[in-house]
């Protein structure tokens, strides 16, 4: 990951906050589900090995984070981040974005989340706090199972705000 590190609202590499968060939440959910390989090395790449996110009170470490990857792996088809808005001053970044996603069974979800966080001088995240809540909805899916709306793939690409 490049260093993420404000001059003039960007980052030294031009990118916006929002830019940042939907391309960093983008390649690391496609790397980790990309093979059945270790998915150690890939979270080491976004996080930082003292990581600590805490989502909705659950207090997550590196260890707990590779333990979920292996799940969401099995059961993730698709996905889309879409980032509403964010903000960082410094190392510190905020965002609110939503995640859409479709299991391998065609349900679907959209899950609103609002993170503060942490980031290391190399640009990977050392601490987060996020709170979330699922949004949309109810939709029917080909299969006829009920799931909540998403707007699909195109939704990461929206936009390139801060």
């Amino acid at each position: 990951m490049a260093a993420l590190e404000t001059t003039g609202g960007k980052a030294a590499d031009g990118r916006t906050a929002r830019q940042f968060m939907t391309e960093f939440f983008t390649s690391f959910t496609r790397e980790i589900t990309a093979d059945d390989g270790d998915p150690g090395p890939v979270v080491d790449r976004y996080y930082t090995p003292d990581a600590v996110q805490t989502a909705d009170g659950i207090r997550i470490d590196r260890e707990r984070l590779v333990a979920h990857i292996r799940p969401v792996r099995k059961n993730l088809s698709e996905f889309a981040f879409e980032v509403h808005e964010a903000v960082r001053e410094g190392r510190r970044i905020a965002a609110r974005f939503t995640i859409h996603a479709t299991d391998r069974r065609g349900r679907r979800t959209a899950t609103e989340v609002h993170l503060f966080g942490e980031l290391a001088p190399d640009g990977r995240m050392r601490r987060t706090h996020q709170l979330s809540r699922t949004v949309g909805p109810p939709e029917t899916d080909a299969n006829g199972t009920r799931g909540n709306g998403t707007r699909g793939k195109e939704a990461s690409e929206e936009g390139d705000g801060s």
